[in-house]
């Protein structure tokens, strides 16, 4: 027999209208039909998540020598091979576990972005108190998908046009600039700064806005509705 839980996990809309979208969507059928049957769902979330933990060694590796930055664009090339596969291949494959996978993949996202964020937070090129900035502006909005996905059965993937993927193009391109223009810093306050500590305080910023503005928009639309 199903329940309400049962159905909100097989029902809900996903919303993902992001840049890349439709090229990533055909670019991960297309490695679905070639992922041999050993290659399981749950081998590409692990490889999603062993992923973020090389992206943190290049990031906390950059203290000896800047080179170390492109083992963190490897590691955001592995983690979107892994952590955007793993769903697909279930779907091609019908092995969908709506409950479980929703459950573990949103886990190890959660695991995964912490890894990746200290990471950046103990690199010499962005400060450690700007870096947990961002993991609460991450976290603010992920708890804002996940309700809006139980309360209203829309996971909503995507925000103008950003989506995990382009995320992580924008963090390779941070990296190579980061890589090739150094450590320029700037005051402000009367406190020191690197130009990156900037963007990521620009970006965390960003993301409480949209914490801010959706789930005011998500209260007064379920206000109606009740």
């Amino acid at each position: 027999m199903t329940n309400q839980n049962d159905k909100i996990f097989r029902s809900h809309v996903r919303i993902n209208d992001s840049l890349l979208g439709n090229l990533e969507r055909r670019a991960l059928q297309w490695f679905a039909g070639k992922m041999p049957g050993w290659v399981t769902p749950d081998i590409l979330t692990g490889i999603g998540l062993i992923a973020t933990v090389i992206i943190f060694c290049g990031y906390w590796l950059s203290n000896v020598y800047p080179g170390f930055l492109w083992l963190a664009n490897f590691g955001f090339l592995l983690n979107w091979f892994g952590d955007s596969l793993d769903g697909t291949l279930a779907r091609y494959r019908k092995i969908e576990r709506p409950k479980f996978g929703f459950y573990i993949d949103h886990t190890v996202d959660a695991i995964g972005q912490i890894f990746i964020i200290i990471g950046l937070g103990i690199s010499p090129y962005v400060t450690f108190d700007v870096a947990l900035l961002a993991i609460i502006g991450y976290l603010l909005l992920s708890v804002h998908v996940y309700i809006r996905t139980y309360v209203m059965e829309v996971f909503r993937i995507s925000y103008y046009k950003m989506g995990p993927t382009e995320v992580r193009v924008i963090l390779v391109l941070f990296n190579t600039t980061m890589f090739f223009a150094g450590i320029p810093k700037v005051e402000m306050l009367s406190i020191l700064f690197t130009l990156y500590d900037i963007l990521i305080l620009a970006a965390t910023g960003v993301m409480f806005v949209l914490f801010l503005v959706y789930s005011v928009k998500g209260a007064i639309q379920l206000s109606k509705s009740d």
